[in-house]
């Protein structure tokens, strides 16, 4: 990426189902731009459940949540920093809302089929959800919808993460 070239702080938002590779690219892409020496910031589901705990699964609350962080990844970004967010973000609706709160929104759609996700399951969470385990699984008893437009696509089935984080780079610079 050519250093002349300024970035316009975006959020980037990464969305996917669990396994897809969303939060091993975006976590690859918060230190490739701080060194570039971007302000930088990273919004990852499992950490931000751990400070709203009480957020459940059921398609409201998943709304109300993805509705939260949107909104502070609206205000980091209005104040000059690159939010990555990384979040499952099963509904467009949910999606189509943070959208329209920030200035400049990338969506980056982790597209990696279902099949791949439950090879890739290492917490068994896949296992638990088909026997009835866990309700409101994303992909298997709670939909995911799948973008309607997003702005970057990547499928992670034949890539690495490093491959993903170019793309990501790329289409930042491209853009601009």
């Amino acid at each position: 990426m050519s250093e002349e070239k300024k970035l316009k702080p975006a959020v980037l938002w990464f969305t996917g189902l669990s396994g897809s590779g969303k939060s091993t690219i975006s976590e690859k892409v918060y230190p490739a731009l701080k060194e570039r020496g971007y302000r930088v910031e990273h919004l990852d589901g499992d950490a931000i459940r751990d400070i709203f705990p009480s957020t459940g699964f059921s398609k409201e609350e998943r709304n109300a949540h993805i509705r939260r962080v949107g909104y502070i990844a609206s205000r980091l970004q209005a104040h000059g920093v690159f939010v990555i967010g990384s979040f499952i973000s099963p509904y467009q609706e949910a999606r189509d809302f943070v959208r329209d709160l920030c200035e400049d929104f990338v969506e980056i759609y982790v597209s990696t089929p279902l099949e791949v996700c439950e090879e890739r399951d290492v917490k068994g969470l896949y296992a638990r959800a088909r026997k009835g385990e866990i309700d409101n699984f994303t992909g298997i008893s709670d939909p995911y919808e799948e973008p309607e437009n997003p702005e970057l696509e990547i499928d992670t089935t034949d890539i690495t993460p490093g491959e993903g984080v170019r793309m990501v780079l790329e289409y930042l610079e491209n853009r601009n």
